[in-house]
């Protein structure tokens, strides 16, 4: 699983450079996303820009990386396609997780 990061205006931003968040991956993407995140404190923007699918256990990755990081270190979503937007409006997660059309949207936040 290929992601980078860096740190804007005190928010860390992770982005997932893959074309897909699925079963296949889905381990490593937790693994990745702690170590990414274990050494920053604060707010992180995921960055979804480069992902065009997302199954259930993606989807379950990405709650569990929110439940790592805990209430105190909150998890934002950014430039969802239509395809990954979809399975998180169909499954409810919007209700869960802040989502921002760009990423631009995200960190003025």
């Amino acid at each position: 699983m290929n992601l980078s990061s860096r740190s804007q205006d005190g928010t860390l931003v992770v982005t997932v450079n893959e074309s897909r968040i699925d079963a296949a991956v889905a381990l490593q993407f937790k693994d990745g996303i702690r170590a990414e995140t274990e050494a920053a404190c604060g707010r992180v923007v995921l960055d979804l820009a480069q992902v065009d699918f997302i199954d259930s256990s993606g989807l379950g990755a990405v709650v569990a990386a929110m439940k790592l990081l805990g209430k105190d270190r909150p998890l934002d979503l950014a430039c969802l396609n239509e395809n990954v937007d979809r399975v998180f409006r169909l499954t409810r997660m919007d209700t869960v997780f802040r989502i921002h059309t760009t990423l631009g949207e995200a960190l003025a936040r």
